[in-house]
């Protein structure tokens, strides 16, 4: 049934928002098809239309609906995120042991990269685009923390991460803090961007050593970025260039409906 006129029915609009925050923040997982069949069964059509002005008459406007609710969360996300709060550290006796490895690929598929020809590339609204070697990141003032890493598909363990804490990499090279994204490019095709509120949180770090030695390769060498704060498909692993920008940059998985916010 397809509901022309939405806006007659008598639908309790902030119970249908609250139910569409809660119900599309867990909806990541869903595969595509999935997802239009779990956005028909989840809400009311005539709630649905009602929030994202869409009439929900085939899949391209079911997708859209689904975007449109999806960013609203996005910024529901944003309001709540609170730069100054801290995630929970742990003593080292609590680090898993070993930290599971997580990609879109196999372990055996793993992406090698050289250390003496690396250089992080740093574009977009910044003032020194320089070129940055591993020496170089490894000279800055370097931090660590035990913290968990949470993963959208349910698991998570506690790991030791130390690196370069990005807001300071960020005023280093004179980034324009008042963006909306970060964006991330990284060796095994894989990207991702995030808000500048959660690039500039203390406990975001551009993550250099795991467990006090230099990052393995399965776990992300040369860097990753290391977010608390995140779900795990929000921390991008083998970083090749970073770019800072006001045009939404998406990323691999939120690309395919993974919620872009990815906070925790």
């Amino acid at each position: 049934m397809i509901i022309k006129s939405p806006t007659r029915l008598a639908i309790d609009g902030d119970a249908v928002l609250r139910e569409a925050v809660n119900r599309i923040s867990h909806a990541g997982k869903i595969t595509v098809p999935a997802r239009r069949d779990f956005l028909r069964r989840s809400l009311t059509l005539g709630g649905l239309a009602m929030l994202t002005g869409c009439t929900l008459a085939d899949e391209t406007s079911v997708e859209t609906a689904l975007t449109r609710i999806s960013r609203m969360n996005d910024e529901v996300q944003g309001w709540l995120f609170d730069p100054k709060r801290l995630a929970p550290t742990y003593p080292e006796s609590m680090i898993t042991r070993p930290f599971p490895f997580n990609a879109y690929y196999g372990e055996d598929e793993v992406r090698v990269v050289e250390e003496g020809s690396y250089r992080l590339e740093v574009t977009g609204l910044v003032a020194d685009k320089h070129k940055w070697s591993l020496p170089e990141l490894r000279a800055m003032p370097q931090i660590d923390q035990v913290t968990r890493h949470i993963c959208v598909e349910g698991w998570s363990a506690i790991g030791k991460w130390g690196g370069v804490a990005f807001g300071s990499f960020l005023r280093s090279v004179g980034a324009d803090l008042s963006a909306k994204y970060v964006g991330f490019k990284c060796a095994d095709d894989y990207f991702t961007s995030i808000d500048m509120p959660t690039a500039l949180h203390p406990q975001t770090v551009l993550a250099l050593t795991y467990d006090g030695q230099p990052l393995p390769p399965k776990y992300g060498f040369p860097m990753k970025l290391r977010m608390p704060t995140k779900l795990g498909y929000k921390n991008p692993k083998h970083i090749q260039a970073i770019f800072v920008t006001n045009t939404y940059p998406g990323g691999y998985w939120e690309d395919q409906g993974y919620n872009w916010f990815g906070g925790i």
